[in-house]
């Protein structure tokens, strides 16, 4: 494509289900708003939208799990989400909601009219229904043992345990997730997408269009579904909730959630213009429209085969030009896990970190997960902030300002005579927006956001090569042109940081008294991405500057801590839960008569010896009082206690079992023990010392 007229930006629509993480930043958020930002920075025409992803099954599954509605749950997540993106400064022009009137009917004309064209096949095929529900199972709806690897609570669509993907009527033992009941087979119809209709299109449009300017993931996986055959998809399913699908012959069904959530950014563009007064057809529908989709690698196919296959067969839209999806963002060396809580949500950041929106929106460019899995610590995170926005970017600015105030209160000075370092360090600023900006249109940001730290280096470098602390001893109008220039070199900083840090941005505008939302004088000075390559002066003398503020400020160790602790409590109770799943509680055993039960004999006994049984991992040999004799008892205990530790325990002891040899000691009783969550043993005891031989009923 020729120069772009605008551009339509697409950011992948968070699923209201549960709030932001980290992980969802660094893959879309954070490059998506940096592209942005660098764009309007450029004057460029931009859409750039996004919105909540309120439909699919995972919502009423949620929804009956917490007793409320599903309205109630996308209401909830919804503000969290929406609130969460503006406070951390991600730049949308619209965040819709695929809730909203707008899209309910924007999904059911998009469908009506593929429908009329013939673009869908019909089929009728056998699904789980579940009869006391009078509903047909959506996968989630169905749990059952995994085909594969025997995991008994694989869900229908995928196993949890071994990843394989199955159907619902693929599980073994199939159970319906809302009753219980085991699912009967039931005849229902649906229209399917034929993707392999659209095979030779996409053959031809991406792995032959593409091959070049794809990013290798994103190519590499496409290719390989496509390479493997595509065949018909669902385009709708058997849900009350969702967007009826607009059929007479339809009732009880909805439109899948992928075949809905995409055409959401095309309502959210409706719903956008209409505001604007601008026409939406222009960012979908010309061909000098730039189109670019910002997702994770888990959606890569849906953006890349499902959704082109389905504005194709529409016929009326525009196909993306690029899909610059990211891989996975770690935490701590582990994979982030929303069902675990195993993530750094973005409104608890905000809470713990405020105003430090963009140390976070710095580690993750510098860290972005752009071609393969990255991760995430909080020593990485510390070691970001001061090492480098506090060292280098925040010590430049800090010293130029101070600096301008002590020698010329805060005016801008008459540069001199420049010398040729001055020349050759003004004219390095000026290739700066060039560098800076191709990356950008790479969507290479980590080498973007070190292209722009690398120009504060530049700013650093010259001041401790031209020491005008030093000079300003001896040569007074030599300090006038290094100050000027370590001006100029901030007032760049100023406009190029916006796309990577926008918070500090503003904030430097207004140190420097340049354009900005803040800034104190009406005829303020304006510079723009394209000036910084072509204005000789940045800053002009006699330019009045403001007071120094810190840009950044240093992340202690306990704060970090903190932060660690935190995620270590998680991983406790991660592991307490998974003991428990575990070890399910056992069922009740068959009913006994009141007589059976008065036959044991339980006595509180107290632990004299202990020692391991030879051979064994398990036994411990122990002499225990049960007040009527001292026994031998053998237990299995060793894995939860030391030997010498439970010397003087009081244990509750079964008396009159039948003595019986194990590993050639005979034991002469049974000591009473239950699990703990941490999937140790524990002794079952009186509260309160008790005498020896005591009786328990």
């Amino acid at each position: 494509m020729s120069a772009p007229k605008r551009y339509t930006i697409t950011a992948a629509l968070p699923y209201t289900n549960g709030p932001i993480h980290i992980g969802h930043l660094a893959g879309v958020y954070v490059p998506a708003d940096i592209y942005a930002r660098y764009l309007r920075g450029k004057g460029k025409d931009v859409a750039y939208i996004s919105g909540s992803d309120e439909h699919g099954v995972a919502i009423p599954m949620r929804a009956k799990k917490e007793g409320v509605s599903p309205k109630d749950i996308i209401d909830k997540y919804h503000t969290i989400i929406k609130k969460s993106f503006a406070d951390f400064g991600i730049s949308f022009d619209n965040y819709s909601r695929t809730s909203a009137e707008v899209h309910h009917k924007t999904a059911s004309e998009f469908f009506t009219k593929m429908y009329n064209d013939g673009e869908f096949v019909e089929e009728v095929s056998a699904q789980l229904y579940d009869a006391e529900a009078d509903q047909f199972l959506a996968d989630r709806f169905v749990v059952g043992t995994c085909p594969k690897c025997g995991f008994e609570e694989s869900y229908g669509d995928q196993c949890e345990n071994c990843g394989t993907s199955h159907n619902a009527t693929d599980l073994i033992n199939p159970k319906s997730a809302i009753t219980g009941n085991v699912p009967t087979v039931k005849e229902t119809k649906h229209w399917f997408l034929p993707l392999d209709k659209h095979e030779d299109f996409l053959r031809k449009w991406i792995l032959e269009g593409h091959k070049k300017d794809w990013k290798p993931n994103v190519y590499g996986q496409v290719k390989s579904w496509v390479e493997d055959g595509l065949r018909p998809r669902a385009v709708t399913r058997d849900l009350d909730w969702g967007i009826p699908v607009p059929l007479k012959d339809a009732e009880g069904k909805v439109l899948y959630v992928w075949f809905d959530a995409p055409i959401g950014y095309i309502s959210a563009t409706k719903e956008w213009a209409e505001k604007e007064g601008k026409n939406w057809e222009d960012y979908w529908k010309k061909d000098d429209t730039k189109l670019v989709h910002f997702i994770g690698k888990d959606n890569i196919v849906f953006h890349c085969i499902i959704f082109p296959s389905m504005l194709k067969a529409h016929g009326d839209y525009i196909l993306p030009d690029n899909v610059p999806a990211n891989e996975f963002l770690n935490l701590e060396g582990n994979k982030l896990s929303t069902s675990k809580n195993w993530a750094v949500w973005l409104h608890e950041y905000l809470e713990d970190f405020p105003n430090q929106q963009d140390v976070l929106r710095y580690t993750l460019t510098a860290n972005a997960p752009e071609s393969k899995d990255n991760d995430f610590t909080w020593k990485d995170f510390q070691a970001k902030n001061n090492n480098e926005l506090v060292a280098i970017f925040g010590n430049f600015i800090n010293r130029v300002v101070v600096l301008t105030n002590k020698y010329y209160n805060g005016i801008v000075p008459n540069p001199s005579e420049f010398t040729e370092i001055d020349e050759d360090v003004l004219a390095a600023v000026k290739e700066f927006p060039n560098t800076i900006g191709k990356s950008i249109e790479r969507y290479r940001f980590r080498e973007a956001s070190q292209e722009l730290m690398n120009l504060a280096r530049l700013g650093n470098k010259y001041l401790a090569d031209e020491e005008p602390w030093k000079v300003i001893k001896v040569d007074e109008e030599r300090v006038k042109t290094i100050m000027f220039v370590a001006l100029q070199i901030s007032a760049a900083l100023a406009v190029l940081a916006e796309p990577f840090l926008p918070f500090t941005s503003t904030k430097l505008k207004n140190i420097l008294n340049v354009s900005s939302s803040d800034s104190t004088e009406e005829n303020c000075i304006e510079n723009s991405w394209k000036d910084i390559s072509e204005k000789s002066v940045l800053l002009p003398e006699n330019h009045q500057i403001n007071k120094a503020e810190l840009l950044f400020s240093k992340i202690e160790d306990k704060t970090i801590e903190l932060q660690l602790e935190k995620l270590a409590a998680t991983k406790i109770a991660n592991a307490s839960a998974s003991s428990a799943q575990a070890k399910k509680v056992e069922p009740q055993k068959e009913t006994i008569e009141f007589d059976d039960f008065t036959k044991l004999d339980v006595r509180i006994g107290t632990i004299l010896e202990a020692e391991k049984v030879a051979k064994t991992k398990k036994l411990l040999k122990l002499k225990v009082d049960v007040g009527i004799d001292t026994r031998t008892i053998v237990s299995g205990i060793a894995e939860s206690f030391s030997p010498e530790d439970i010397i003087g325990q009081q244990v509750s002891v079964l008396v009159n079992l039948a003595p019986r040899k194990i590993r050639g000691v005979e034991s002469q009783g049974m000591i009473l023990m239950t699990d703990t969550p941490n999937g140790k043993l524990a002794f079952v005891e009186p509260n309160k010392e008790v005498k020896n031989g005591q009786q328990v009923s």
